[in-house]
């Protein structure tokens, strides 16, 4: 009855927080905007969704509408090639330089309201006095208060983590050893959320992955890892990081059979889809947490799963995780901060707010091949977190764009120009004329 008690008390000041904080942010934005208005400053205002408003219609489509505004020859007639069908791909080329749907997610979420911290604000001008006062005292909180309280809880919780999963590794294989193992992570895991203020809402528990399943989520920080971590134990799997990220991955695996791999070595690939058969055959070892998207996003989408943890015919637990981004910027853009940096900026916000959904167990059709089972437990994913879904590689964040995507355009456009006849027994081919 005691602990229940504490529980509820707890529930009601995070409820009394997060609202305190939303009625701050309100009341600052407001004052922004009417002192803009009195001055006649201009406010940046951020675009949610997308700077260009287009429609979703197809390349055939708008060509049609450009001949179509500026050619006086018949559409039904044979088609042929026309300059003003450069207009269509030179348009499209400028609007993605200007505002494409994939480069935007791998940048922080711009929001529409300031949250009193500074590197979320793009108004950068002195509205009032009792403003001012306000984002002061928010610093002096976050800063003199919240921050040592946190780093002191993180490296205690890390510090644990660290040393005792390094002590139950010197233990014998055995029930003893996965008993301690799991308490020591579900422990240690804790202490760090709390080290982030983390709240968290958890929904449909039921549906929690069980062992011998693959838990899949959208990735958007190396703290999903805690999120998760934190209401249930998981074998991990992922590549193999230096620095803090590095001693963590491998005191861990001493204690418990993770699975890190080198994402440069193709030969580890198979090693690791063994590995993953062998621990998914084996029902009394944990689930697997696997992050398919393989890249940090900046949790507005779900970009393209790879295909390889869907092969190993496994069942799927799908979870969604979405972040409050007015409390601090979940994101963790790594090729402009180090993890520590990084852990510095979620530990100087305000606090982390997400809510987790546990979905139902997916498993493979049949007739399904690992794309497009893949393709459908990832929109399930972006469907119940309200998140938009993505057919791009997250590889794109650091890779160039594969020349298979540019001749999909040409084949496009080359199949308009020719046309396409099917044969009887349904394959299709391009006659020339």
């Amino acid at each position: 009855m005691g602990s229940k008690a504490v529980s509820h008390v707890c529930l009601v000041l995070r409820e009394f927080l997060v609202n305190a904080l939303l009625f701050f942010f309100q009341w600052a934005t407001l004052r922004i905007e009417r002192g803009a208005k009195e001055k006649n400053h201009h406010l940046y205002k951020p675009y949610s969704n997308a700077i260009i408003a287009k429609e979703p219609t197809s390349l055939e489509q708008e060509i049609n509408e450009i001949r179509r505004s500026g050619s006086n020859r018949d559409l039904d007639s044979a088609p042929e090639f026309e300059m003003s069908d450069i207009f269509y791909f030179a348009r499209r080329g400028v609007e993605s330089i200007m505002d494409d749907e994939v480069t935007k997610r791998f940048s922080a979420e711009e929001l529409e309201s300031w949250n009193l911290l500074t590197r979320s604000n793009n108004n950068f001008h002195y509205i009032s006095l009792r403003l001012t006062v306000l984002w002061g005292l928010g610093l002096l909180i976050r800063y003199g208060f919240l921050l040592p309280l946190r780093v002191t809880l993180a490296f205690t919780g890390v510090g644990l983590l660290v040393f005792l999963t390094c002590v139950i590794g010197l233990l014998p294989n055995g029930r003893m050893k996965n008993y301690l193992s799991e308490k020591v992570h579900l422990m240690c895991y804790r202490i760090c959320v709390r080290a982030l203020t983390a709240i968290i809402t958890y929904h449909d528990s039921e549906n929690k992955p069980k062992n011998g399943g693959l838990c899949v989520a959208n990735h958007t920080s190396p703290i999903d890892v805690i999120i998760l971590a934190s209401d249930g134990c998981y074998a991990m799997v992922g590549q193999i990081h230096g620095g803090l990220m590095g001693v963590i991955q491998r005191s861990m695996v001493k204690a418990c059979p993770h699975i890190w791999f080198e994402r440069s070595e193709v030969k580890d690939r198979h090693l690791v889809a063994k590995r993953l058969s062998d621990h998914i055959e084996d029902k009394t070892k944990l689930p697997i947490l696997i992050f398919p998207e393989g890249t940090c996003i900046n949790n507005t989408s779900v970009m393209m799963f790879k295909k390889g943890s869907f092969e190993i015919g496994a069942t799927v637990y799908p979870v969604a995780i979405k972040y409050d981004p007015r409390f601090g910027d979940a994101f963790w853009n790594s090729s402009k901060f180090g993890m520590v940096n990084y852990l510095l900026c979620m530990m100087s916000s305000w606090a982390i707010v997400c809510s987790v959904w546990y979905l139902p167990p997916m498993s493979r059709e049949e007739g399904e091949d690992a794309v497009q089972f893949a393709n459908r437990v990832k929109a399930a994913i972006a469907r119940q977190g309200g998140l938009v879904d993505l057919l791009w590689d997250g590889g794109l964040k650091r890779g160039k764009v594969k020349d298979t995507f540019k001749e999909e355009q040409q084949k496009l456009y080359s199949k308009m120009l020719v046309g396409t006849q099917e044969d009887p027994d349904g394959v299709k081919f391009i006659v020339h004329s």
